[in-house]
């Protein structure tokens, strides 16, 4: 071709600058071994006469002729000359003007293959692996045309062998995403461009557009373009609109778009659309969702607004709304300070409407529920913490509000708010709290209002600042002190303010000081002797009266101050013995080879004086001859409750023990052996009192837990009363075994659990621990506890997001049972109180992209199941189809939900739900069903 040579770098400068090639283009050529070469740029293309400097960018060869100092290469641009007048060398300086459409900074290219440069034409040429580099701009692309006339770059992809695309031109600006596409043409000064057939990710989405323009604000206007959040091409769904404009980081905004599914239009049609393209906080609508309930009508659910205040606060206000009249309000207020304090409340208003207000069936419930979670970062005021955990609300709230079955079988609500202050270099601790818990079948609710402690830790008052020689044993003896403050109500929940709500307070003061003495070790036996003495002080005392026209007790109280006390002085001594059991010294490969037994026992010397008999009386409960009294106390249910009556001078005692079996294992290459737990732990305890009459033998205490195949997790308890009880339930002073029985006692209390889990393995081979924590993912700024509380109110709303089709199935089992025998609230007879539960969860894969779930339990005083909840997930790649089902029990539902699966459009959702509300509780109804 004529004028035109290919060659490399080397060839190319010399041409350049002997030809004295001027252009306003500033080009940077870079060979792939890095060696930097620099164009020149001047006015025009005329040869430069003797006397024209070359520009000063230019670094002069050494064999030009310019002048030169002996150790370095003469600054481009200077002309230095001796001094007549000193004979030191002086600088004149020359600038070379440059053409007002010169770039103001250098063009770096550089290119695999080869560098082809069109002298007449002003054109540069890059084959293969181009890159081209001007400010903050990076262009790669297979074929790249360099213009410096016009100062427009022309990038094309190249083909493989296989007649493949391949190098697509990828246009890429600091601090905005990557720009793919078949070709591109880009001007330097303008700083404007077109692309052809592009793609880019803007955060969770996709733009593919025929034609794009990139504006000088950076701006890019797409024409012909589809919206998606698959990331496959082609995409599963999108929305194809004629126009698009994205304004980098901030927003995605489109004209009147319909959606495409697997390329083929659809009739939905939106008018227009727009996607934040920003992160942190949007202020901006959160649209609702469709629901269809058989109680409550037709509702618009879960839609609101966010409103962003700030760096340190924000407040999300979301409602529901049904055509038969039910509603709710939702309050979410969030607020986060780094190294400061964070924290979040709930606060939720609700009214729910069942039947026809013209009829006698018609019911309405009022409800509410707040709930508050605080804490405070220990670097910010050290010494002083404040925390917060509020879970309350009315009983019924979670029955007609609430969907997620965890929180629904949940009976039980509880709050705690406490500050506390540690004085640094002090022994002394201060906590000042309030707490709260409600029974919510019970409508039973307990509230302490206020709760302080004030501690003192223990001290060593004989104990000299420096030690000289061996310590004497008095600087061992230790002094501690506590105040414990409470004031707490006990009433039903439909009684809360209500006159005489206050006088059911009850308040307590509780002093404690301990006493003890830290001996050096017998040998294997260590001794700890203490005393302790204890004083509580009341506001009121209690007497209960038989009324024997009506059979029940009446109870009235005496206002005032009391006091009662009592002291404690003990000894305990305890040890541990180790024994082993060996098995076929001789074969070092029998499958068992020893079982180690740990036995740690310990025993107790203790004395208290009778110092509170004065505050005990008999009182008869029942009108019948063959009921006894009853011994109570005037302190019963008032502050700290009352101390035990009697002397008490005894013998506590206990064993623990830990048994363990080692067996012979090949994998194992060092000893050959590995350690099998066979119980974890099991032991007795017990006590004996020397100074009482009757009755002197304590009931025993005894306990065992164990973990079989590193899977089954059991563990037992219970209470064992070793005196003979009548039919009446009285304890006779006589042990059981003197009536000839081979029996420690009669097991009045008792509970046992197990639970287990199984799971197939991975299909990918994931481990736990290579999985990254959560707060190891938080942005800058962001709250921990705010995450895992929106992470967990997604996995309640759309539980089949959080499915993991790795596992292909899954199960888990508990069972637990309790009982205990004691007297009725009248105390005129025994019973005993059964409580056990089955639950069972689990899911599988039926295919690789269908998982079903199921999560219930076994009633067994009913003899029926459960809560029941029936899941079943179908994985469509971008889009994720969930159904849930409650078919038994007070609340039944049928959900279905069909969602993108990024988070983007997580709000863009199809969903149909049923639901059933049995308003009578009954477990029988069958009313309603689905529809």
């Amino acid at each position: 071709m004529k004028n035109i040579r290919k060659n490399s770098v080397k060839f190319i400068l010399p041409v350049l600058f002997l030809a004295g090639v001027h252009s306003s283009f500033r080009v940077c050529a870079q060979k792939t071994t890095g060696r930097d070469a620099v164009l020149p740029a001047a006015a025009d293309t005329l040869p430069p006469s003797p006397d024209r400097l070359p520009p000063p960018d230019i670094i002069l060869p050494a064999d030009s002729g310019a002048a030169q100092s002996s150790d370095s290469l003469r600054p481009a641009g200077n002309t230095t000359a001796p001094s007549r007048d000193t004979g030191t060398l002086s600088q004149d300086t020359t600038h070379v003007p440059y053409s007002k459409d010169t770039l103001d900074a250098p063009v770096k290219f550089q290119a695999e293959d080869s560098v082809t440069l069109v002298v007449p034409e002003k054109k540069i040429y890059l084959y293969k692996g181009a890159n081209v580099d001007y400010k903050d701009i990076n262009l790669k692309a297979g074929k790249v045309m360099l213009d410096q006339a016009t100062q427009v770059v022309d990038a094309h992809y190249i083909k493989d062998s296989a007649d493949e695309k391949t190098e697509l031109p990828v246009f890429t600006q600091q601090g905005q995403e990557p720009l793919e596409s078949d070709s591109m043409l880009y001007n330097f000064k303008s700083t404007r461009g077109k692309i052809y057939n592009t793609v880019t990710q803007q955060g969770e989405g996709f733009l593919y557009a025929d034609q794009a323009k990139k504006q000088k604000d950076n701006s890019i206007d797409n024409a012909e373009a589809i919206f998606t959040t698959c990331d496959e091409y082609p995409p599963h769904f999108a929305f194809h609109a004629k126009k698009v404009k994205i304004i980098p980081n901030k927003l995605l905004i489109s004209g009147p778009a319909n959606v495409e599914i697997m390329e083929i239009p659809t009739p939905l049609f939106i008018p227009f659309a727009i996607f934040p393209l920003t992160h942190g906080q949007r202020t901006g609508i959160l649209p609702p969702t469709y629901e269809a309930a058989q109680q409550k009508g037709i509702g618009l659910t879960n839609g609101g607004y966010y409103f962003g205040l700030g760096d340190y606060f924000d407040l999300t206000v979301r409602g529901d709304i049904y055509s038969y009249g039910s509603w709710a309000l939702n309050l979410n207020p969030r607020y986060f300070k780094r190294y400061h304090y964070s924290g979040s409340m709930m606060l939720s208003i609700a009214t729910t409407r069942f039947g026809d207000p013209q009829t006698s069936d018609f019911t309405r419930s009022r409800d509410f529920r707040i709930m508050w979670s605080h804490s405070m970062d220990s670097k910010a005021r050290p010494g002083v913490t404040f925390s917060a955990s509020v879970n309350a609300g009315t009983s019924t709230y979670n029955q007609y509000n609430v969907t997620d079955p965890s929180i629904r079988l949940n009976n039980t609500l509880s709050s705690s708010i406490a500050f506390s202050k540690a004085w640094q270099g002090s022994p002394f601790n201060l906590t000042l709290s309030a707490n709260h818990n409600q029974n919510t079948s019970t409508r039973q609710v307990n509230i302490t209002l206020p709760e302080a402690a004030f501690t003192m830790n223990t001290i060593y008052p004989f104990q000299p600042k420096e030690y000289a020689g061996t310590p004497k044993w008095y600087e061992k003896i230790g002094i501690g002190y506590s105040l414990n403050a409470r004031n707490s109500v006990d009433f039903i929940d439909t009684t809360l303010l209500k006159p005489g709500f206050f006088d059911k307070f009850q308040t307590g003061i509780q002093h404690q000081v301990p006493i003890s003495l830290t001996l050096p070790p017998l040998g294997p036996v260590t001794v700890s002797p203490s005393v302790s003495y204890t004083e509580r002080w009341y506001t009121k005392k209690m007497y209960r009266t038989f009324d024997a026209k009506h059979n029940r007790l009446d109870t009235t109280y005496d206002k005032g101050l009391y006091t009662a006390r009592e002291m404690t002085m003990g000894l305990s001594v305890s040890s541990a013995v180790y024994g082993m059991f060996q098995f076929n010294k001789r074969n070092r490969n029998a499958k068992v080879q020893a079982i180690r037994h740990v036995m740690r026992p310990s025993l107790s010397l203790s004395y208290k004086p009778d110092m509170n008999q004065q505050y005990y009386y008999n009182v008869k409960v029942d009108t019948s001859a063959l009921t006894p009294y009853q011994r109570v106390s005037v302190f019963d249910g008032i502050g700290f409750g009352p101390f035990s009556e009697g002397r008490y001078g005894g013998i506590s005692f206990g064993i623990d023990n830990n048994l363990e079996m080692k067996v012979f294992s090949k994998k194992d290459t060092a000893t050959h052996s590995k350690k099998i737990k066979l119980l974890d732990g099991f032991g007795i305890n017990g006590g004996y009192n020397l100074v009482a009459d009757s009755f002197q033998l304590q009931p025993f205490s005894v306990y065992a837990r164990t973990l079989l195949f590193d899977k089954i997790n059991i563990s037992a308890s219970g209470t064992v009363d070793p005196y003979v009880h009548d039919y009446t339930g009285r304890m006779i002073d006589k042990y059981v075994w003197e009536q000839g029985r081979f029996s420690l006692g009669e097991l009045r209390n008792g509970s046992i659990s197990i639970s287990t889990s199984f799971k197939s393995p991975d299909k990918k081979g994931k481990k736990e621990e290579d999985t990254q924590d959560e707060t190891d993912q938080l942005q800058p700024g962001q709250n921990p506890l705010d995450l895992q509380q929106e992470q967990m109110r997604r996995m309640q709303e759309n539980p089949g997001d959080f499915v993991d089709f790795d596992i292909p199935w899954s199960i888990n089992l508990s069972y637990s049972l309790n009982f205990t025998k004691t007297r009725t609230p009248d105390y005129k007879r025994d019973t005993t109180i059964f409580a056990q539960s089955l639950n069972f969860n689990g899911d599988f894969s039926l295919t690789p992209k269908w998982k079903i779930g199921l999560s219930s339990g076994f009633d067994f005083l009913n003899k029926r199941l459960t809560y029941t909840t029936v899941n079943i997930t179908r994985d469509l790649h971008c889009w994720r189809m969930s159904i849930n089902i409650v078919p038994l029990g007070f609340y039944k539902s049928f959900n279905i939900t069909l969602n993108p699966t990024a988070g983007i459009l997580h709000d863009l959702r199809i969903n149909r739900r049923r639901q059933f509300y049995d308003v009578f509780g009954n477990p029988q109804s069958t009313g309603g069903g689905f529809y």
